[in-house]
């Protein structure tokens, strides 16, 4: 199969963790997965460990954070392979534990904002974009079980105000492009062993991506403007 016919995925924050183990997983089912991060060295690295398994990747910088980063990423990829299909916007910090909405740190709401849920929103804009040229596109929005209006509490409240925001920008965008072939989904993959779950939790990166990699090559009949965990819809 050539370049231009083979799928293409990018996924954010894809060094580590939750989003390397999506990269491989979609890799495996024969899309070619562009693993983005903020440093190119993390991401050619990574990308360098999965292509000694025979996989279809490589690597581009991309910090969300910063608008020309996310054309930059975008646009090059589009370009080298002729076609952008997949985003999983998987980078995500969370860096308010304990704080409350009564006495918050405005300079972490802000740079959790900025990421979670202003750097997901830039890079669906400029994928997007890109995948209605194709009338083809799966949009896979990482979200959290934190960010749901019906189980919502008192603690982390820039992580789950930004989380709530993103499954908000789900549901308008897949309203937005219904009929375009394009479908927006988010997910929560569960509390796994990584960085944000401070080593409370002994579920593996792994066992998180099946769901994303489910959205992620969705038939055209598939759902879309939807929250799931382990394939199963949940309450917003």
């Amino acid at each position: 199969m050539s370049m231009t016919e083979t799928k293409i995925a990018l996924i954010t924050g894809a060094n580590r963790g939750l989003g390397l183990a999506i990269g491989r997983g979609l890799a495996e089912r024969g899309l070619h997965v562009v693993l983005t991060g903020r440093n190119q060295s993390a991401a050619e690295a990574a990308a360098a460990d999965l292509a000694k398994d025979g996989l279809s990747v490589s690597a581009h910088q991309l910090d969300i954070t910063d608008p020309a980063s996310v054309v930059h990423a975008i646009a090059s990829a589009s370009k080298r392979f002729g076609r952008l299909d997949v985003l999983v916007n998987n980078a995500g910090i969370a860096i308010d534990r304990g704080q409350l909405a009564s006495s918050p740190d405005f300079e972490k709401v802000r740079a959790t904002l900025e990421t979670n849920i202003f750097g997901a929103w830039r890079c669906c804009a400029a994928a997007i974009a890109e995948m209605k040229r194709n009338n083809y596109g799966r949009v896979v929005n990482i979200t959290s079980h934190l960010g749901s209006l019906s189980t919502m509490a008192d603690t982390n409240v820039a992580y789950r105000v930004s989380k709530a925001g993103l499954n908000a920008l789900t549901r308008v965008l897949a309203a937005e492009l219904a009929g375009t072939g394009v479908l927006v989904n988010a997910c929560s993959p569960g509390r796994m062993n990584t960085r944000m779950a401070y080593g409370e939790t002994d579920r593996t990166p792994e066992d998180g991506a099946d769901t994303p990699i489910w959205l992620a090559t969705l038939p055209d009949d598939g759902p879309t403007g939807g929250l799931f965990a382990d394939r199963k819809p949940l309450d917003w």
